[in-house]
């Protein structure tokens, strides 16, 4: 989502503490590196290629001999988190804003417990991505394993949304490949997914035709179980997860919307704004040429004091995905509530069809503003007092019934 120069910066001021506090007595590996590798790009050192790339891996061999992983410990005490930086391999492309991006080269067997960086190109233009690949890969049978699409919101890249989510955390624990496209800031200066725009709207336009180009990629060079790619985003990213879900319904089998809008909800930035504040006035509906529903099942998460993007957008997503075709029995509401680990409330609505599969869940977390919800400090936008979204969408993908859950 673009902002004019005219809103005040406090337009996102729901950004949660960047940096945790460390106790003295634990090493902040990731930090460390982090800290040399800016103090060598501050000297005009390039730390990803040439004779630099040695002296980092040389760093990244010291520490590993003492003893010290790039794996630590969250500090909010919600397990493992990877460091955006952690085995990050830049083998085939430029960063987000270079032109142009070289092409990736054909991998037979990847680099397992990877962050590889990768280029896509069709004819809306280039869009890198990050793709995660947990260590389980290599040492899996021949069986093909789950892909988890993932679109960062406003300011975010990548790294920040991986660290902010833990997903790679999520994807060592149950095996599944994760995918980060990227936004490039020269289609967005604020690197939003131009969810509001027509022509980023339809099937095999513009970037939804680049981040399904991507997802189809991976699918094709990896082993991947075509019953099991999921897609799920924030704000901007979740936006575009919607339209996604609504506009490759045969390539997704689920999605995840935290904190975004409904599909069409808006037209150009004045239709976007005025949905972001008040809610979507508007949305379209998809139905297939036989009258039936063509919503993908979806999750949906929205803190009901987002500042930023207004919880009327997620009732409105709901209401868009719930809705019954002709000859449909309508879904059965199943009401939840309680009270995550971290202290913060949700109520959490079931929509149940008729065989009994959930195919819609709506959490709405109370006084939460705009931020993932479970997630870890040491990523932008994120809620440590959960509850967890990233395994809670986890969860319910992995559930469906054409993800072979029955």
């Amino acid at each position: 989502m673009k902002i004019p120069k005219a809103l005040p910066h406090r337009f996102f001021d729901d950004v949660a503490s960047r940096q945790p506090k460390q106790s003295s007595a634990r090493f902040d590996v990731g930090g460390i590196t982090a800290t040399i590798q800016r103090a060598l790009a501050a000297a005009g050192l390039d730390t990803q290629s040439g004779p630099m790339r040695d002296v980092t891996d040389t760093i990244h061999q010291a520490l590993s001999s003492a003893g010290l992983s790039q794996r630590t410990v969250a500090p909010d005490g919600h397990g493992v988190t990877i460091d955006g930086i952690a085995r990050e391999v830049d083998a085939t492309c430029s960063d987000i804003d270079g032109t142009p991006a070289r092409p990736a080269p054909h991998v037979d067997e990847p680099l397992a417990g990877a962050f590889l960086k990768r280029s896509f190109t069709n004819d809306a233009g280039t869009r890198t991505y990050k793709l995660y690949v947990p260590a389980s890969y290599a040492a899996a049978s021949s069986e093909p394993v789950p892909v988890i699409v993932m679109l960062h919101g406003c300011t975010q890249s990548p790294d920040d949304f991986a660290a902010g989510t833990r997903m790679n955390a999520l994807a060592d624990q149950h095996g599944f490949l994760v995918v980060y496209p990227a936004q490039a800031g020269k289609a967005n200066q604020s690197r939003c997914w131009n969810w509001f725009r027509p022509e980023d709207q339809d099937r095999d336009r513009g970037e939804p035709s680049l981040i399904a180009g991507i997802t189809r990629e991976v699918a094709s060079a990896y082993r991947v179980d075509a019953r099991r790619i999921f897609v799920a985003g924030m704000s901007a990213g979740a936006a575009m997860a919607v339209i996604l879900g609504a506009m490759y319904p045969d390539l997704y089998a689920a999605i995840g919307a935290h904190s975004g809008l409904p599909y069409g909800a808006a037209h150009d930035m004045p239709s976007a704004l005025a949905a972001m504040q008040s809610g979507a006035a508007r949305h379209r509906s998809v139905m297939s040429s036989n009258g039936n529903s063509n919503w993908t099942p979806t999750i949906v998460f929205h803190g009901d004091s987002d500042r930023t993007v207004n919880a009327r957008n997620g009732d409105a997503i709901v209401a868009q995905v719930t809705v019954a075709g002709e000859g449909q029995p309508p879904l059965r509401r199943i009401v939840r509530t309680g009270r995550a680990a971290g202290g913060r409330g949700y109520s959490r609505i079931d929509y149940v069809d008729h065989a009994d599969q959930c195919v819609v869940e709506h959490w709405t977390l109370h006084g939460a503003g705009h931020a993932w919800s479970g997630g870890s400090a040491r990523g932008s936008f994120t809620d440590p007092m959960g509850p967890d979204a990233s395994a809670e969408m986890i969860r319910f993908f992995l559930s469906q019934r054409r993800a072979g859950s029955c």
